[in-house]
């Protein structure tokens, strides 16, 4: 593989291109490129060339370049969250419908959640979750979630970590996390008021697998005042359960899907 003077490998030089676009970057110019890349001017025209070329960038009608619809295209192919997306949407509307509140679907992605899905409404109160966006996995109701579910390795290394503490309720003490992991898996869901936004409160279950292990986390923003986890957990359950079975799993409704009392 062709490496830089630096050392950089091409392809860690393109995903560095490719990552410097997010939802408040979707277009710039070739400098600005550079500028958020930290790589040399030169450097940068010679990448987004080639990009250019492959269809993977874009330039818009102002003449910046944007990510390319064949990178969209490419990512999509054999890609796992897709079927799971697929499987999942009709479920997130029945829920979106019944709560009028932001509704995400989310998967464990190293040490974040990386949501896959989002359906939000015009009522929707501030919620920092967009499609391929990221947050950390011990500061939202999908990432305990799918925390509480992993192995018990996993675990170990997320809370051996300094853990930031995004507001007063934010649970960054290992051994109250571990306590708090292991009453989610007791009852079902996680119900996390104001944890990362103090205004909102997330509310999330288990979607399972083919093999009975849990893929995703479906959840709901709402509110903080409008919490109401009684009447949000059976809506959310029996859509998590629609999604599994959409993928294959063949499992009874006790113990990680059951509502509480």
């Amino acid at each position: 593989m062709a490496n830089s003077a630096s050392g950089e490998s091409i392809i860690r030089r393109f995903i560095t291109i490719i990552s410097a676009f997010d939802d408040k970057h979707t277009s710039m110019s070739v400098a600005e490129l550079g500028r958020r890349t930290g790589l040399p001017v030169t450097t940068t025209y010679r990448l987004v060339d080639e990009l250019l070329l492959e269809r993977l960038l874009e330039r818009d009608p102002k003449g910046n370049i944007q990510l390319g619809t064949r990178m969209w295209e490419l990512a999509s192919r054999g890609s796992k969250t897709l079927g799971l997306r697929e499987a999942a949407l009709p479920f997130m509307e029945d829920v979106q419908s019944v709560v009028q509140h932001s509704t995400t679907l989310g998967v464990l992605d190293s040490d974040e959640v990386l949501y896959i899905e989002r359906l939000g409404s015009t009522s929707t109160i501030m919620d920092i979750t967009k499609i391929a966006g990221r947050l950390p996995v011990h500061a939202t109701s999908s990432g305990m979630v799918l925390l509480a579910h992993s192995p018990s390795a996993y675990q170990d290394m997320i809370l051996s970590r300094p853990l930031t503490k995004y507001t007063e309720t934010t649970l960054t003490d290992p051994a109250a996390l571990r306590r708090h992991l292991a009453e989610i898996r007791q009852r079902g869901f996680a119900a996390m008021p104001g944890v990362i936004v103090p205004e909102s409160s997330g509310i999330a279950v288990p979607v399972y697998g083919s093999d009975s292990t849990v893929v995703a986390a479906l959840s709901v923003v709402v509110p903080r005042d409008e919490e109401n986890t009684a009447a949000r957990v059976p809506v959310l359950m029996t859509a998590a359960r629609g999604i599994s079975r959409a993928l294959g799993w063949r499992g009874k409704l006790k113990g990680t899907l059951r509502q509480s009392h």
